[in-house]
Formats: C-alpha cells, structure tokens, sequence
C-alpha cells in the first residue's frame, strides 16, 4: 500500500469506532446492550448495516433467516468472492465490539476500495451473522450454519423464555421459516471466509500485539450432570452416614479445575452452572445439577480430557454413593484455519509493522459453521483486559485501525487458493 493510500486510510479507525457506538446504541434495554435474535432491535440494526452496505457500493439484502449480506462485484459481474463477516447479535448485557467489529471493518474496508474505483478479480461479499450467541432459542451459530446449508429444522420448535417459538418468531420478523434452505451457499461461491473478531482474551494484550493470526478455533464439549444422593437433617445426620450430592458436586468440580490446570496443551474448563436442591440451609442436599464446559486446540486432546474427567466423576460418585447421570449437551468440533489464509493474513500483519503472532481461539465463531462450504481465516485484535461478554469490552482506537489496515491490506493482495 503506497504512502498515498496510507494516509487515506488513517480515517478508517475513527469511522469503525463511530459506527460501533452508533450501533451499539441499538438495545432493548436502554441501561444495558442485549440485541437477541429475531427482535425488533435486531431488524433495526439490520436496516442501519444494510444502509451502510449500500453507502460503501454494494448491493445488500436480508436473507431468509436475518443475516444481513452485501455483495460487492468485481471486475467480472457474477464471479465467486472473498467473504468476510461476523455476527451483529450480542449476549445479554454485552460489549458493544464483540460481532460487530467484524462486520463494521469489514464494510469500512469495501467502502475504502469504492471511493478509489477499485474493482478486484473476485467479487467481495459482507455477511453480518443473525445469530452467533444462541441466546435467546439456546442454539449457536443459527445465522451460519443456515448459510452453510446446516441448519437444523427441528431447531425452529425451540422457544425462548416467553414461550414464543423459532418458527413464529421469524415470521413476526417478516421471514418464512418455510425457505431457510434459500439462505444456503454452495462451495463453489465463495474463495474463502475471512472473519476479524475480538481476542476475548488477554494474550495479545500481554505481548503488546495489536492483532494477530488465529490458527484453530477450539471445539467444546458440554455436559450436564446430576448427582443424586439423600436429603436429610442437617443437625442429626452424622457425617459418616452422609450421602450429600454437594459436597460430592464440588469434589467433581474441584477434580475438574485441577485436571485442567495441569495440562499443558492449552485445554480449559469449567462449571458455569451449580443448582443445589432442595436449598435450604438447614437440610443436606440430596440433589445437584452442574455444567461442565471443556475446550481444547484439537479434537483428539478435548475428547481424551472428556473421558478422562467422566471417568474421575463417576469415581467420586461411587465412593460417596451418589447416584450419577451425566450428558453431553453440545458438540462442536476444532475448526482449523487454513494455512494458506494464515500466511496471506501473517504477511499482511508483518506489512504493517507488527510481529506475525499465533494463537488459538478459545471462543467459538461462524467460522465453525462456515468451513463446511469454505476455507476459514480469522485476525484477532487485541481487546483491553481481555475482557468481553461484558459491558468493559473495549478496543482502542488505533487497534481498531490496525485491524482494518490489516483486512483490507489482505483483501487487496488475496490470492486466491490453487486448485
């Protein structure tokens, strides 16, 4: 990118940044962002990102399950594109950065090239995802896995916590839940998705790194246990006669923590979730409901861990005679980025000036969706703490910056995988 360029492009920070807050403004609540799927707050950021889309010179629809989608042609009208995105959905009380700065760079990045009538030997299409959170039908990756032809119709009888359905929802949004299947992309349409997201951790932070390049997005294994043991007084029970599910819950939990502290291939877990019953303070817990979260780098490392976890469970429950039901509740697999989009992506971030760093995601994105009908790259930028899920979530200006030189610096030299 010649000097010229550079200092055109300075801006490119400041309008992402301006554009994140204005979006971010688009909220149920009023003190807090929560943007949930197939809400009235969600169809009013889809027609603000849509407006955006066009502004930058692209054509833009929504698509049969809310993903907002621009297309920018390139020097030959119908040819496959390059497809950067992310989601425009959030958690309950969330970060305004996380989703959005993806989707926001990435039509900062088109709008870059239009002004200067630059067309590419590929088409560009920017995708905001409808749904990445599962917050509100409690199934991730709606918006992806639709667009990557995956979608689980039996997802659409799932209901949300006033008790309004999938199926009805969609079609309050003005969507027929009948041609979800239309939303679907074949492989032959897109070179690659490219996605630049926030870290949600403090790696890049604790090396200094404005961005960097993700190698794997780590698949997670989720389980829901219940220990069944006996309630009883808890002033007449002697200690030894005791079968309490919680202390034997947070045997399992503490077995959990240590298991995965002592590894040293980067796997995590935890328990989110612990229901203690019948709760009262003076009565022995006879009943206990847990979750259990793991994730690591490769599939072969997170199932070994899996099993070796059950197997410390069901241990622990034997020896304090804890009846035991344990399930597994969510699957997802590694999704490995591709190692000629992580050279295109490195060589772009050294151009810049910085250090070419690797690192995992722990997080799960669309890209887990995405790569059954493409190639998956993804660019990190360093969040302040690492914090997100959280209203603190936060990405300076010049990291902001830094990424969007990045992606269109990639956008601009892409090539295409050899067939």
């Amino acid at each position: 990118m010649g000097a010229g360029n550079a200092v055109q492009n300075a801006a490119l920070g400041e309008e992402i940044v301006r554009r994140v807050n204005e979006l971010a403004a688009i909220s149920e609540d009023g003190d807090k962002l929560t943007r949930v799927f197939l809400t009235k707050e969600l169809r009013a950021a889809s027609d603000v990102i849509l407006s955006w889309m066009r502004e930058a010179g692209m054509s833009a629809h929504l698509d049969a399950i809310g993903n907002v989608c621009g297309r920018y042609e390139g020097e030959r009208p119908g040819a496959p594109c390059l497809m950067l995105g992310s989601h425009y959905d959030t958690v309950r009380d969330a970060g305004k950065w996380d989703g959005p700065l993806g989707v926001i760079t990435a039509i900062a990045c088109v709008a870059d090239l239009n002004r200067r009538g630059k067309r590419l030997p590929f088409a560009i299409e920017v995708v905001g995802f409808a749904d990445e959170e599962g917050v509100r039908f409690a199934s991730t990756l709606l918006g992806s896995r639709a667009m990557a032809g995956t979608f689980d119709a039996s997802a659409l009888n799932a209901r949300d916590r006033d008790g309004v359905s999938m199926r009805d929802a969609l079609i309050q949004f003005g969507l027929d839940p009948d041609h979800i299947g239309a939303a679907a992309r074949a492989r032959r349409e897109l070179l690659a998705y490219l996605e630049l997201h926030i870290e949600q951790g403090p790696v890049l932070e604790a090396r200094n790194l404005p961005v960097g390049v993700v190698t794997a997005i780590a698949g997670a294994t989720r389980l829901a246990a219940r220990l069944t043991g006996m309630a009883g007084h808890a002033g007449t029970v002697p200690m030894a006669l005791r079968r309490d599910a919680l202390t034997g819950a947070a045997e399992c939990i503490g077995a959990i923590e240590q298991f995965c502290r002592t590894d040293e291939g980067g796997l995590v877990g935890t328990v989110g979730y612990i229901q203690a019953r019948p709760g009262a303070t003076n009565v022995i817990p006879g009943e206990v409901s847990f979750t259990i979260d793991m994730r690591a780098p490769t599939d072969m490392h997170r199932k070994r861990a899996v099993a070796d976890v059950v197997r410390q469970i069901e241990a622990i429950a034997k020896r304090r005679h804890l009846a035991l039901q344990l399930d597994v509740t969510h699957e997802n697999r590694t999704v490995p980025c591709a190692p000629w989009l992580k050279d295109q992506i490195a060589q772009a971030i050294a151009a810049e000036g910085f250090a070419a760093f690797e690192l995992p995601s722990g997080a799960g994105h669309d890209g887990m969706a995405m790569i059954d009908i493409a190639d998956v790259g993804m660019i990190f930028v360093r969040c302040r703490g690492g914090i997100s899920h959280h209203p603190d979530e936060h990405v300076e200006l010049a990291d902001a910056d830094a990424g969007a030189r990045v992606v269109l610096r990639v956008i601009e030299h892409f090539k295409p995988r050899a067939s």
